[in-house]
């Protein structure tokens, strides 16, 4: 268990002192645009990998800015007047934003992270001391300011079990992979900081998060009052606990704990650990507390029936690859019924990466030795008992139709892609819908059109006649590419949405004299894999 009790939060009650305290942060520039710009982007994307110093060196002055940087971002205690001059300070002492030292200095009491939203909006981002700057790194590197009784003035340490983070790369991916259409009702499952259900609040008119910790949802509710946005249902309770039988929604979003963590807590018992080790410390924001990937399986098959027709759910997620089992099989057997799936794997680990991984996550790395390795051994062991010998990371997008053949696609794609990549799921889902609606005869009467941002590139040996292959690239979204034969470039290449797809393979035949008929019987499985991908989009 932790040995140190979480700070006291501000009061989520005092929306005067919100409202004052917004309005100084933004006087002062305190945002995404007025950090890059006083920063640097070098030092700015130095924060995102919890190294402070560039920070420090860039916020010697005392302008309002560089005050509340480092107040808020870097943790560091800063002279009353100073502060008087920027903020509200009696009102945020009163309401348990800010605390007085002994040596007549200044200092927070949480984390403040300027985010910019995707209409331009100046929202914050509250955390738990040290976890806004680097997201989970910030838990384990940030350096606390320490008053003279020895005491931390406030935040959490590296192993106390009720940790929130800020924004990590996790939360952000999240947030633009999710769909961004209109609708009625939002559930962030796993609310953590708060930042899904603030992106959620700009397109749904009600939107709950939950989450099994209750210092996340205080959390939450200073998020989104310091970012000028509207309130949430917060409720306490571990995945779907807190929703009511009759309740559904259009979207479901988590971050959830997703960690494959041993599932015991007790010390490894190989040979040679050592007697009386320290035992592992769960960590609520990234250990689900059920073994191997269960609890992602159990969010994921328990989604479809929380969604209405037509929603979305959409998670990131850790699944096992496990010896003698085709890990995409694993992932198919997840999907609820009456729901389309496309599943992403971005990346896998093997179980020593992922190990090592998650205890430098914790801190375990930089105490005791024996300690460590004691830790390490159990995590091994707990990978090799279930048969395991990878772990993937990945999406999961879900979307309600109760179609009679649902669809499920599970891909590896660790290349990168371009953020935001909602509209790129939505789309996704909807050549499905198109796609499974119309057999052979009706593909080859449809139209289509090249998508955007479409490439051909040739690949071939210099000088020779003909190429070796072709390749259709996209620079946008999913950033694919894929081979195609001398027809397949040929019919893209004339995708205008003027011809339908049987009079221009009519007009390839003609050209290479192949027969019209046989080319129309085999084309069609070639023209399917082009527009799920995105290549081809159906025109009128």
């Amino acid at each position: 268990m932790s040995n140190s009790s979480p700070a006291t939060l501000p009061s989520t009650d005092r929306t005067d002192v919100v409202a004052r305290l917004r309005e100084a942060l933004l006087a002062a520039s305190f945002t995404a645009d007025g950090l890059l710009d006083l920063l640097g982007a070098p030092a700015y994307a130095a924060l995102a990998r919890s190294e402070t110093v560039p920070a420090l060196r860039a916020t010697r002055g005392d302008t309002p800015l560089e005050t509340l940087v480092r107040l808020f971002l870097l943790q560091q205690p800063v002279p009353q007047p100073r502060v008087a001059g920027v903020l509200p300070v009696d009102a945020c002492v009163e309401a348990g934003w800010l605390v007085r030292t002994g040596g007549d200095e200044i200092a927070a009491t949480v984390d403040v992270r300027p985010y910019g939203g995707p209409g331009g909006e100046d929202w914050f981002i509250v955390s738990d001391l040290g976890c806004a700057v680097g997201g989970s790194g910030g838990v384990r590197a940030s350096a606390r300011w320490r008053g003279g009784d020895g005491r931390r003035a406030g935040g959490i340490g590296n192993r106390d079990e009720g940790v929130v983070l800020g924004v990590g790369g996790a939360s952000t991916t999240l947030a633009g992979i999710t769909v961004r259409t209109p609708v009625g009702s939002a559930l962030d499952l796993g609310t953590g900081s708060g930042i899904q259900a603030l992106h959620a609040v700009r397109h749904a008119t009600r939107v709950t998060a939950t989450d099994v910790n209750p210092r996340a949802l205080d959390i939450t509710a200073l998020t989104l009052a310091l970012s000028g946005a509207p309130a949430a249902d917060l409720r306490e309770g571990s995945l779907f606990e807190p929703v009511r039988d009759d309740e559904t929604f259009d979207l479901i979003v988590s971050n959830p704990p997703f960690v494959i963590s041993p599932s015991r807590l007790a010390p490894s018992s190989s040979p040679g650990s050592p007697p009386g080790a320290a035992p592992f410390t769960r960590l609520i924001y990234r250990d689900g507390g059920m073994g191997g990937d269960d609890l992602c399986r159990t969010l994921v098959q328990q989604a479809g029936e929380r969604l209405n027709g037509g929603g979305f759910a959409q998670f990131l997620a850790n699944w096992q690859h496990v010896e003698g089992e085709e890990w995409q099989d694993r992932l198919r057997s997840w999907v609820p019924r009456g729901c389309d799936a496309w599943i992403v794997q971005r990346e896998a680990q093997d179980i020593t990466q992922y190990a090592e991984l998650w205890l430098r996550d914790a801190g375990d790395h930089r105490g005791d030795t024996a300690d460590y390795q004691a830790r390490y051994d159990a995590w091994l062991d707990d990978f090799e008992a279930r048969k395991v010998r990878a772990v993937g990371f990945g999406w999961i997008a879900l979307r309600r139709t109760d179609a009679a053949e649902p669809s499920i696609t599970v891909e590896e794609w660790p290349h990168p892609v371009e953020q935001p990549l909602g509209d790129t799921v939505r789309a996704h889902f909807d050549r499905i819908d198109y796609l499974r609606a119309h057999d052979d005869a009706a593909l080859l009467a449809g139209h289509f059109r090249l998508a955007a941002e479409v490439v051909q590139e040739q690949v071939g040996l210099p000088g020779a006649e003909d190429p070796e292959h072709v390749v259709l690239r996209q620079n946008r979204g999913m950033r694919r590419a894929t081979k195609v034969d001398t027809v397949g470039a040929g019919f893209a290449g004339v995708c205008d949405g003027s011809l339908s797809a049987g009079r221009i393979l009519d007009a390839i035949a003609q050209l290479v004299g192949e027969d019209p008929v046989s080319l129309r019987d085999r084309t069609p499985a070639q023209i399917r894999l082009l527009v799920e991908q995105g290549f081809l989009e159906p025109g009128r």
